[in-house]
């Protein structure tokens, strides 16, 4: 009716007027600073500024394209090889190692008790899952623990370095259980991170590093103190190098950190005791925090090598040293033999802290509640393993020395090889994971990167994944010095694996320098 056609039209007349009037109103207010126009209140340019200056080159675009690469695969997709060999991260269980059959026994009792009563499970398994669960809430691994880990864990953990270094004391209120080694690391810098300007705290890493430092250091917002390994004596550390840095960074920054990988990440070497003595000397000398990591204690394979603590030779040197100089050091269920790095275990033991700053410590990590029960019921295996006259010693030695001896065959095999390519130039793999093997590139490869906008050694690690199925991590990832290029590999896949990914990266490495020259 018309009745009905004016009310009709008035009141979408009257809704018009509204929304126009809301809409007037609401830019009014906008433009008066009462309200921000609508749009996301996260976006790229309203984050965190930090977050974006993170890298981290071992899960960086190859590690993306290989993964793409797989499910082009399983798509049915034809390429020039039928699978990816991953060798970019130190992941042993992916890779095909077998997990010790002693911490998986112990770790499904802890997580299934009702197999206590299994006649299959042996008697000192058994004796350790139950000594756990009982230091455990509800005698359940899955309750909350104490913040700083499980007790009975604290004092295993002690009483482990107290057993490798000869002796000398460790307390269990100076264990922090950690989410894998990195949460102690990152935690530690949190705590020494401060000031603004050229009163900033300054970090001195190795370059070539371990991507975890460069991007918590970002993430942080501290400044990033290089100094290089010398790629000609094998990487070594040489004091007058660090002497160098800290005088360039004291013009910009305020130097407070000294961050040590030993054996090496990604370059695979083991400092001498001289040396670590000699740091100990530096760190006190120039006031430095000192952080040890120390993951990969059990991984030394070159003959004259062997694995020095930094505590062990901080005590040693007598209580001029010792009872000065701050350390933190950090060890891991991930690497060694045991391989574990799902469960995210780990610990830190601190020396000479501040006890105000230590409270400080104990109330930040109790924001995060606790590290996973399971991985601290792992890292108590690793420092409490079986002992000679229990069931599973026997098993337990066998299975660690073959796992060790393997690495250390393929530590060797891996530079042997690589040392027969024209173009590559791999020093020793005297410990660790990795080689870190040099690479020349033709002039013609550099510029075609360059014109890219790659790094030319991420440009040549591309191509090898496309041609070969083969995944590295490009050195420019790492830090190197200018003017070199390098790539890091993992030596964790079996040796008939291993061998045929070297063989494949030999003839790409003839192809690629053959193509560009």
């Amino acid at each position: 009716t018309p009745e009905r056609v004016h009310i009709s039209r008035t009141g979408s007349r009257a809704r018009a007027q509204s929304s126009w009037t809301y809409e007037h109103l609401q830019q009014k207010m906008s433009e008066n600073g009462a309200l921000p126009l609508r749009g996301k209140v996260l976006t790229v340019d309203t984050m965190n500024a930090n977050v974006k200056k993170v890298d981290y080159a071992v899960r960086g675009p190859i590690v993306q394209r290989a993964v793409q690469i797989e499910k082009e695969l399983k798509e049915g997709v034809k390429k020039p090889f039928e699978e990816v060999i991953k060798a970019n991260i130190g992941d042993a269980h992916a890779m095909g190692q077998r997990p010790i059959t002693f911490f998986r026994q112990v770790i499904a009792l802890c997580t299934y008790p009702q197999l206590l009563d299994d006649n299959k499970f042996p008697e000192d398994a058994k004796n350790r899952a139950r000594r756990i669960l009982q230091s455990c809430g509800g005698n359940s691994i899955g309750a909350y623990t104490t913040s700083q880990g499980i007790d009975c864990v604290r004092h295993d953990v002690a009483s482990y370095i107290q057993r490798r270094d000869g002796g000398i004391p460790s307390d269990p209120d100076n264990i922090y259980l950690t989410t894998g080694a990195s949460d102690g690391i990152v935690t530690i810098l949190k705590l020494l991170t401060a000031g603004e300007g050229r009163t900033r705290t300054g970090v001195m890493i190795s370059i070539p590093q371990y991507p975890l430092y460069s991007a918590s250091i970002a993430e942080l917002g501290a400044v990033q103190i290089n100094y290089y390994l010398n790629e000609e004596k094998c990487w070594s550390l040489d004091i007058s190098e660090l002497q160098r840095s800290l005088h360039a960074a004291r013009e910009h920054c305020n130097p407070r950190v000294l961050c040590i990988i030993n054996p090496g990440n990604p370059t695979g070497q083991v400092q001498s005791r001289q040396c670590i003595e000699d740091v100990i000397r530096f760190a006190a000398k120039e006031n430095l925090f000192l952080m040890a990591d120390e993951v990969y204690q059990d991984n030394v394979y070159a003959e004259g090598c062997e694995f020095h603590s930094f505590k062990k030779v901080l005590f040693e040197m007598g209580p001029e040293y010792s009872s000065k100089v701050e350390l933190a050091s950090f060890h891991s269920t991930s690497k060694c033999y045991m391989g574990e790095c799902g469960f995210r275990g780990g610990y830190m033991e601190v020396i000479n802290m501040d006890p105000e700053v230590k409270a400080q410590l104990t109330k930040l990590v109790s924001v995060r509640l606790c590290p996973p029960a399971p991985g601290q019921a792992l890292m108590d295996l690793v420092v409490n393993s079986p002992q000679p006259g229990e069931p599973s010693y026997q098993t337990f030695m066998k299975e660690r020395t073959a796992v060790l001896s393997a690495l250390a065959e393929k530590a060797k095999l891996t530079e042997e090889i690589l040392n027969t390519v024209p173009g590559i130039s791999c020093n020793p793999v005297q410990g660790a994971m990795y080689s870190f093997p040099r690479i020349t590139l033709p002039e013609r490869a550099i510029n075609e990167a360059k014109a890219k906008g790659q790094a030319p050694d991420m440009f040549y690690c591309m191509k090898l994944l496309e041609e070969s199925g083969i995944c590295l991590v490009p050195g420019s990832g790492f830090g190197q010095r200018e003017g070199t290029y390098h790539f890091r590999m993992t030596i964790l896949p079996p040796t008939d694996k291993l061998k045929i990914m070297l063989n494949k990266l030999k003839e790409f490495h003839q192809k690629f320098t053959q193509q560009y020259s």
